[in-house]
């Protein structure tokens, strides 16, 4: 299947500028072309991931991706789907974080091939004469175009800073910056982006006579219409210093059985007729396409030998969907061993000894020291709910202590709900 139809069938394309242009550049030539991710913290979560395996899928067909981090971008605060302004960061922070940023991309983005860049937009707005800016760019970028931006719109009900309106004419910029310098003739990215990327073809066309393209991704939800890579414990996020490796595991492994075709098709690499097959699936062997899905979207964030750990602890724990291998695939999970135990890989958190002596430490404070409540008082609503467990056996009494004597051999399991988990260990 051609890298078009490919997408269409998988459900990446929401909107383009020119379907049969678009489509004869992806099919038949090979392009560079760009997305853009603005360093405003050190870490991708899941919601970012949508342009990112876009981008994979592009490079796979040929073409070649230009990542960029928008250094210059990061300090001026892109509004579109925010309510306020952003924080305002020092040149410093978004310096480590655009650095954080691309460690995280290599891991889905082929740098080593020499068939990509990795490009800061900070590198040619940083030492920008404010105006030349102006006479460049601002002449040529119509004010009335840009307050019909769906992103401009929503802000000024609110409070739009000039600071956060002059973002859609460096973003345009880049586009620009990138045809001219590198013959990228593609932008692709988030549907919200839409306003923003017309006007990089705007200045394109206006300032090098070239009709560059869009692409835009559509923005995903859950069946509630919450953002997609929502957890009740927040964001889940691709550094293991926030979401540990089996919680992002987990978070796949907990789709919604409607969604896993959806998320398997947009996240993985498995072929398009293997999906439809593993979709089709009834209860409860679709479990097995969430194993699935669950494995190979830790696999690409955070390596296959990461995932074969986490997919055995967690199947160790609740079982595997599939133990006798009865449903084909293509996924690289149909050869790790089921003879497992739990071991080592759980989640786990160490806490010093002492804390346990005596009287003990109290369960409420506990179950927010081991980062399973972000409060007191959430780990109050689970516990009064029936959702705490220690070593499996639900705990019912606010007021219980733990001990050392609830131990065995320096650990014990703390779980919330069905799938949140945290191995305790005493030192």
């Amino acid at each position: 299947m051609k890298l078009y139809e490919d997408l269409q069938s998988r459900k990446f394309i929401y909107q383009s500028t020119d379907e049969n242009r678009l489509k004869n550049l992806l099919n038949e030539e090979k392009i560079a072309f760009y997305a853009g991710f603005d360093p405003t913290g050190d870490s991708l979560h899941v919601g970012h991931l949508l342009p990112v395996m876009g981008m994979r899928r592009f490079q796979q067909a040929g073409h070649t991706p230009i990542v960029l981090v928008g250094g210059a971008t990061a300090m001026v605060g892109d509004p579109s789907g925010k309510q306020e302004a952003r924080p305002i960061l020092t040149k410093e922070k978004v310096s480590e974080n655009a650095a954080a940023l691309k460690k995280q991309l290599g891991r889905f983005i082929d740098f080593e091939s020499g068939n990509a860049l990795f490009v800061n937009n900070a590198d040619w707005f940083m030492n920008m004469n404010y105006l030349d800016f102006l006479r460049d760019v601002g002449s040529r970028i119509s004010i009335n175009r840009m307050l019909s931006a769906e992103s401009v719109k929503l802000r000024l009900e609110t409070g739009l800073s000039y600071l956060e309106f002059s973002y859609m004419l460096l973003q345009g910029y880049d586009f620009y910056h990138l045809y001219k310098n590198h013959n990228c003739v593609l932008q692709i990215g988030g549907q919200d982006q839409w306003g923003n990327m017309l006007a990089g073809t705007e200045l394109v066309r206006k300032m090098a006579r070239y009709e560059a393209a869009v692409l835009t991704f559509p923005l995903l939800t859950d069946s509630n219409g919450a953002k997609f890579g929502k957890t009740a414990g927040g964001a889940v996020w691709l550094d293991t210093s926030k979401t540990s490796v089996f919680d992002y595991y987990q978070f796949w492994r907990n789709s919604e059985d409607t969604e896993v075709g959806k998320l398997l098709n947009l996240f993985t690499n498995l072929p398009v007729d293997e999906i439809e097959q593993l979709a089709a699936l009834e209860p409860p062997m679709i479990n097995r396409a969430k194993e699935i899905l669950a494995y190979e979207a830790t696999a690409l964030a955070h390596g296959e030998k990461e995932a074969e750990k986490v997919y055995t602890a967690a199947s160790a724990k609740f079982g595997f969907a599939d133990p006798d291998g009865k449903i084909q695939t293509s996924s690289k999970i149909k050869n790790i061993r089921h003879s497992v135990s739990l071991g080592d890989n759980l989640p786990s958190v160490e806490l010093d000894a002492s804390e346990f002596d005596g009287e003990g430490k109290w369960i409420i404070q506990l179950i927010s020291d081991a980062g399973l409540a972000s409060s007191n008082g959430e780990a109050r609503r689970l516990l009064k709910g029936g959702g705490v467990y220690l070593n499996d056996e639900r705990i019912s009494d606010m007021n219980k202590n733990i001990t050392g004597n609830d131990f065995k051999d320096n650990s014990l399991l703390l779980r919330t709900g069905k799938k949140r988990m945290k191995k305790i260990i005493i030192k």
